[in-house]
C-alpha cells in the first residue's frame, strides 16, 4: 500500500518577499541573509486607528517574530498586562501546536492580516477591559 504524504512545500524568501512586495507596496522588505527577511511597514486596522509601525523578522522554516515599534504598546486602563504578546515584546498571533502557521504559507496571507487583527483587539482591548480576540496564550506583558 502506497503511503500519502499531506506534504507541502515551504515557500522560498524569494517567494515570500515576492507576495509580501506585491500584497504591500508600502513595505520595506528586503533579503536579511541567505534565508531570511526583514519588513517594516506601517499597519493601521481601522479608519479611526492610529497608524502603529511595525518589523517583521523570519528565516525559512521559522517562527515569524512581529513587533510594535511605535506607538509604544502600554497596559490598559484597568492596570492589566497586555494579552498575547510574548516576553519580547512580539505579538502572539497563532497557536503554533496546531499548525496554523507553516512555512508553506504566505506571511502576506498570514502573518500580516493576523497582527492588523491583533491590533484591532488590542484598540478595543483598550476601550472595554476585555480581550475579545481569542486564544489561547497564558504569558502576560
Amino acid at each position: 500500500m502506497k503511503k500519502i504524504f499531506n506534504f507541502k512545500r515551504p515557500k522560498s524568501i524569494a517567494a515570500q518577499i515576492s507576495s509580501l512586495r506585491s500584497h504591500f507596496p508600502n513595505f520595506n522588505v528586503v533579503f536579511s541573509g541567505h534565508n531570511s527577511l526583514k519588513v517594516n511597514g506601517v499597519l493601521c486596522p481601522t479608519s479611526r486607528s492610529v497608524q502603529y509601525s511595525f518589523e517583521l523578522d523570519y528565516v525559512l522554516k521559522g517562527k515569524p517574530i512581529i513587533k510594535i515599534s511605535n506607538p509604544t504598546l502600554v497596559k490598559n486602563f484597568k492596570g492589566d498586562k497586555i494579552p498575547h504578546i510574548y516576553s519580547d515584546d512580539s505579538l502572539c498571533l497563532y497557536r503554533p501546536k496546531y499548525g496554523e502557521f507553516t512555512s508553506s504559507d504566505l506571511l502576506s496571507e498570514t502573518i500580516i492580516p493576523w497582527a492588523a487583527l491583533w491590533l484591532y483587539y488590542y484598540e478595543v482591548w483598550h476601550m472595554t477591559g476585555e480581550w475579545l480576540g481569542g486564544g489561547e496564550h497564558i504569558g502576560a506583558k
